[in-house]
């Protein structure tokens, strides 16, 4: 019996997840290591779900030093189906500001130092990507944002840079000029291994400020950052619970399936350790 379905993820600012009953902490070892912390269980809106701090509590861990095929593959040892990110992220365009959340349904990698696959090691597979992030998804979390009167705007692209340094105004315009949405530093990553673990992902991406290509940039205060990421994690619990409460039971996407036809290598060729490694992920095919 499965210990959690949905599985959220707790970017800056929301280290615990308020309104969770009946919670008990899970501890677990992957096969690809320690993830950031303990994962808080218990129940939200009737639901079972799984809490993560992406940097672990207390904030320790730079976005380059997540254990990111630990962290998703810890979510689908407890049983999780479903992930929602939350993340603290900068505006690349006036229309978004701070305080408002963005649904992105597309990312745009600008990392250098990252292990987002859990495949290799004798085995090869190629997953379809065009569209990263779960519909489905997507659109229960608009609706959740309305009901939680919360500015949540669905669709656009989150930038997802190495850091730990913010942008230089240079690449900052740069990405305005691509079109770009939001900045961020972690969610690429968790996507893509959502996507190969055959879990639904999406991305609550909560703007703090604009990045430095704005003329203001430079007289916006820590203190009022710091009220601002205050409020939107108080404003992300709201949108999770609504998120949670009105989340189908059933997956009617494709996300469930996203390997069917991803894995090249020969079954009989796979690395016996490999396929040990990876039965969780890969199991249900290797009948």
């Amino acid at each position: 019996m499965s210990q959690a379905e949905v599985g959220i993820i707790g970017g800056s600012g929301l280290y615990t997840m308020p309104g969770l009953t009946k919670v008990k902490e899970a501890r677990v070892k992957t096969p690809f290591g320690a993830p950031s912390d303990a994962y808080v269980c218990g129940t939200l809106e009737g639901r079972k779900v799984a809490f993560l701090a992406r940097h672990g509590r207390g904030h320790r861990l730079l976005p380059s030093e997540l254990n990111f095929r630990a962290n998703v593959h810890g979510f689908k040892q407890l049983g999780v189906d479903r992930i929602v990110s939350i993340s603290a992220v900068g505006s690349l365009k006036e229309e978004h500001k701070p305080l408002e959340f963005v649904i992105p349904d597309q990312f745009f990698d600008r990392t250098r130092h990252r292990v987002d696959t859990f495949f290799g090691g004798g085995i090869v597979a190629h997953i379809a990507f065009a569209d990263p992030v779960c519909g489905e998804l997507a659109a229960v979390v608009e609706s959740a944002c309305q009901k939680a009167g919360v500015a949540g705007k669905r669709g656009g692209t989150y930038l997802c840079m190495e850091g730990p340094q913010f942008s230089t105004r240079a690449e900052s315009n740069v990405y305005r000029s691509f079109g770009m949405d939001v900045i961020g530093m972690t969610n690429l990553q968790e996507a893509k291994l959502a996507r190969e673990a055959e879990i639904c992902y999406v991305t609550i991406a909560m703007v703090t400020d604009y990045d430095c290509w704005h003329p203001h940039h430079d007289s916006v205060t820590v203190d009022q950052i710091v009220a601002v990421l205050l409020k939107n994690t108080e404003n992300a619990a709201k949108v999770v619970r609504a998120t949670i409460a009105a989340m189908p039971s059933q997956r009617a996407c494709k996300c469930g399936s996203a390997l069917a036809h991803a894995i090249l290598t020969d079954p009989k060729k796979i690395p016996a350790a490999t396929k040990k490694k990876l039965k969780l992920i890969i199991g249900k095919y290797l009948k």
